[in-house]
């Protein structure tokens, strides 16, 4: 079974929207068609961001993440500063648990930051993909 790391834009957008690639991955995840993985940053981000929108969002996250049986990875702190020598500091954490976590993908939203940079690919040791594309080209 495929073990896919979504990051917190994946999730952010399944929660918020019924449509689309995100929400379909959630999905594959309850059905248990995938295993998703992540980490405790993308929990906390995620409730964060969606709680800033709305408390009826936060409350739907609660609801969707206590239902889901997701696989969490935590990363260490060398882990983290290996990863930012080649991103972001913000991206480091997420790169660093998808790397750790042996993930047959990593699956995110952010264009500017991970998707399209084939050093990260190498980095991860796993095809940094959005969700469209890994719903179309992986599952």
């Amino acid at each position: 079974m495929k073990r896919i790391f979504i990051d917190s834009s994946v999730f952010f957008s399944a929660a918020y929207s019924e449509k689309g690639g995100s929400r379909e991955l959630l999905l594959k995840g309850a059905r248990g068609e995938v295993i998703l993985v992540l980490s405790p940053l993308v929990l906390e981000e995620t409730r964060r961001n969606l709680g800033e929108v709305s408390s009826e969002l936060a409350d739907l996250f609660d609801m969707i993440a206590g239902a889901i049986p997701f696989e969490l990875v935590q990363p260490t702190k060398d882990e983290v500063i290996s990863a930012a020598m080649i991103v972001s500091l913000k991206d480091a954490p997420i790169l660093a648990a998808a790397r750790k976590a042996g993930v047959d993908l990593l699956v995110t939203l952010d264009k500017k930051h991970l998707l399209g940079k084939p050093e990260l690919v190498k980095y991860a040791g796993t095809p940094i993909v959005s969700p469209k594309e890994a719903i179309n080209d992986y599952l």
